[in-house]
């Protein structure tokens, strides 16, 4: 036994006799395995779950797409709505001046028409531009012309052509008007004045 204890284990290259590894060893090894399972059960759910969220990604996709179409075919549908029964007094308007008549029943009809269309246009947004008497304004009004003019203030309107119409504080389209400027005889005459 003497021989046995003063072996010296690094000098003497032959292997221990128990080839077992320690029951430590053994342990880890299982706890190993056992962290190796759960990550491997792990990574399964987790790409199930990608797999459920892409294809809810691509259900939602489909189902924007399919929306964005309806609100495109029928996103004016209220509007249109409100203008039929405007449509139904312009028939009735058109059926009463063929029964004969001076023609002035026609024109109250056709001004109401006009007054329940106009109404239509402003419960959906719609509003006019206010144009005759105001100074001109180039992000409102488009000029058609200019003319001479004692009466009014240079750059004011003074005909408006056609109206023009916001939809939400957003111009849809410019009233075009004629504009005024001073007489031409004016600017020579307080040319002299100050000449004086």
């Amino acid at each position: 036994m003497a021989d046995d204890e003063t072996r010296d284990p690094i000098a003497d290259p032959t292997p221990a006799a128990d080839p077992s590894p320690p029951p430590d060893l053994e342990a880890r090894l299982r706890h190993c395995e056992a962290e190796l399972e759960a990550a491997r059960a792990e990574a399964r759910q987790n790409h199930e779950r990608w797999l459920r969220e892409r294809a809810d990604l691509e259900n939602f996709r489909k189902r924007a797409a399919r929306e964005r179409e309806e609100i495109a075919k029928f996103g004016n549908e209220q509007v249109l709505k409100d203008l039929l029964p405007v449509v139904d007094n312009l028939e009735r308007a058109i059926e009463h001046a063929r029964g004969g008549g001076n023609g002035q029943p026609l024109v109250d009809g056709v001004a109401l028409v006009l007054k329940s269309l106009l109404a239509v246009l402003e419960r959906h947004g719609v509003t006019r531009v206010e144009s005759k008497g105001t100074r001109f304004d180039p992000t409102q009004h488009e000029a058609m012309a200019q003319i001479e003019s004692a009466e009014h203030e240079p750059n004011s309107v003074v005909e408006e052509h056609q109206a023009g119409y916001r939809l939400n504080d957003r111009l849809i389209r410019p009233a075009l008007v004629t504009v005024a400027k001073p007489p031409s005889g004016q600017g020579n005459l307080a040319k002299d004045k100050s000449g004086d």
